[in-house]
């Protein structure tokens, strides 16, 4: 799987709890619902869940630019995240 792939990547850098990582695993499971929202498009709150993910990884993005913008590029490159023009 690559979740555990990138697991033990990451914490041989980083524990489960930093920034990078939870954007990683924010990443996943917008994956997973965009993908099931495709063949139901109906299911409400899974499109609020969506939502309310994509929310709390736009914050963590955020903060991680102010932060240390080396780092947010790296991350953003290896997740395949385009740059929101918000804020």
């Amino acid at each position: 799987m690559v979740k555990n792939a990138f697991i033990s990547q990451e914490e041989k850098k980083e524990s489960r709890g930093s920034i990078e990582f939870q954007v990683f695993s924010f990443t996943n499971k917008i994956r997973r619902l965009t993908s099931h929202l495709q063949l139901h498009r109906k299911d409400y709150l899974s499109q609020r869940g969506l939502r309310k993910i994509l929310g709390k990884r736009q914050r963590l993005l955020f903060y991680l630019s102010k932060k240390n913008r080396v780092h947010y590029k790296e991350l953003m490159n290896r997740l395949n995240i385009r740059e929101s023009k918000t804020r």
